[in-house]
C-alpha cells in the first residue's frame, strides 16, 4: 500500500516573527537543520511507500512551495492554492479530492509542514501502524505521549485497551489549566493533540459530508472548477471564499464515531515559539542555544540568533534574541507569546 502525503503550508508562523514572515514563514526556514521545515516534513516519511505529494498553500508561496520540495524530491508534488484561508478542515477536503482523483481508495497522511520530530524511526512505525488502521476504515490522529504537564496543546483522550497498535478516540479536551493539566498526565489516558492524521480520503470526504455537508459541497466545487496549469491547483476563489471555515478536529474527528489514536513517542514539537527551540537545541554550559556571531558574556538559559550583524549580551539569563535583516527582537523568554502582538503591530505599519 502507497500512501499520499499531505503537507499543509498555509500557516503564518507570527510566533516565530522576526525572521517568519508573511512572505517566508517558519515552514520555509532552516530553524533546525540544513533543510527548511517543510522539507524536514517530507523526508522524514523516506522509507515509506509514497505516492507523490499533495501540498496544500497559499498562493504567495507557491514558488517557494516548488522549489524546496523539488531540493529534496524527484517526484513532483500536486500544489494546491487556496485562494483565502479557511482552516484546515476544508483544505485537506480539497486534498482529499486531489487524491481520490488519481487512486479512489487512497489513503492519505496529512502532516502540517512546520513540525520537528527527532526520532525519525519510530515516527514511521507508527504512521506504518496509523496507515494499516486507515485501510480498515478508521480516521487515524497521532496522540503525542506527553512528558510534562502542558497548558500549551490541547489533548486527546482515549479509552480501552490498545488494539491493532491504536486505542479508540474518546474526545478532544482544549488547552487546559495546569491542575487539568496535572490529572491527564498522570492518568495515562490523554495526550497531547499533534494535528496530524492518516486515513482513507473516501472515508474523511464521506464523514465531512454528513457532518458539515456544505463545506464539503464547497469544497468539492472549489476543487472542480479549479484552474489547472501545468504546476498548479487554483481553488474556485468563488466557491472556496464561501466556506465557513473550520479545524479538522471540531469538523470532523471530534464528531466521527470511527475515530483511532495511535501514540507517538518520536521527539516531537510544534515549534511554536523561540522558547520551543531552545527547548529542544542543544545548549552550550551556561544554557544559552546559540545561532550565528554571538559573543555571550555572563549571559545565561537564552536563545540568541544572530543574522548578518555580530550581537554581543552580557549579564542577561532567560532572555531571546532574534535578529534579522529588517528587525531585531529582544524579549523575556516568560513574555515570548506576545511576539504574535508585535508581528501584528507591524503588518498594519506595513
Amino acid at each position: 500500500m502507497k500512501l499520499t502525503p499531505i503537507i499543509l503550508s498555509g500557516g503564518s508562523g507570527t510566533r516565530l516573527w522576526p525572521l517568519s514572515t508573511k512572505e517566508k514563514p517558519k515552514q520555509f526556514l532552516p530553524l533546525v537543520s540544513k533543510n527548511t521545515m517543510i522539507q524536514e516534513t517530507l523526508l522524514r516519511l523516506d522509507g515509506l511507500e509514497l505516492n507523490p505529494t499533495i501540498v496544500s498553500c497559499n498562493e504567495d508561496h507557491r514558488f517557494l512551495v516548488a522549489e524546496q520540495i523539488g531540493e529534496v524530491s524527484k517526484q513532483k508534488p500536486t500544489i494546491i492554492l487556496e485562494p483565502v484561508a479557511k482552516n484546515t478542515a476544508p483544505a485537506i477536503a480539497a486534498a482529499c479530492f486531489a487524491a481520490m482523483k488519481n487512486d479512489k481508495d487512497a489513503v492519505v497522511a496529512v502532516f502540517p509542514s512546520d513540525h520537528i520530530i527527532t526520532d525519525v524511526v519510530a515516527f514511521r512505525k507508527a504512521v506504518a501502524v496509523a496507515a494499516k488502521n486507515a485501510e480498515k476504515g478508521y480516521l487515524v490522529t497521532f496522540g503525542i505521549v506527553p512528558t510534562f504537564p502542558s497548558t500549551g496543546y490541547g489533548y486527546v483522550k482515549t479509552s480501552g485497551a490498545e488494539e491493532d497498535g491504536a486505542y479508540t478516540l474518546e474526545k478532544f479536551v482544549e488547552k487546559p489549566c495546569l491542575e487539568k493539566a496535572e490529572e491527564y498526565l498522570a492518568s495515562g489516558e490523554y495526550s497531547w493533540n499533534s494535528g496530524m492524521f492518516v486515513f482513507k480520503a473516501s472515508k474523511f470526504i464521506s464523514e465531512l459530508e454528513k457532518f458539515e455537508p456544505e463545506m464539503c459541497r464547497l469544497s468539492k466545487e472549489a476543487f472542480e472548477n479549479a484552474a489547472v496549469d501545468e504546476d498548479f491547483i487554483r481553488l474556485s476563489k468563488s466557491s472556496f471564499e464561501k466556506i465557513e471555515g473550520n479545524s479538522i478536529d471540531y469538523a470532523v474527528m471530534e464528531r466521527t464515531k470511527d475515530g483511532k489514536v495511535v501514540k507517538l513517542d518520536a521527539g516531537w514539537n510544534d515549534v511554536g515559539s523561540w522558547t520551543a527551540l531552545w527547548d529542544i537545541q542543544n545548549k552550550d554550559v551556561n544554557g544559552n542555544v546559540i545561532k550565528g556571531d554571538v559573543l555571550s558574556f555572563d549571559t545565561t538559559g537564552s536563545y540568541i540568533h544572530a543574522g548578518k550583524r555580530s550581537i554581543a549580551t552580557i549579564g542577561l539569563d532567560n532572555i531571546v534574541v532574534v535578529d534579522s535583516d529588517d528587525a531585531l527582537l529582544i524579549a523575556a523568554k516568560g513574555k515570548i507569546q506576545d511576539v504574535k502582538k508585535v508581528a501584528a503591530e507591524m503588518a498594519k505599519r506595513k
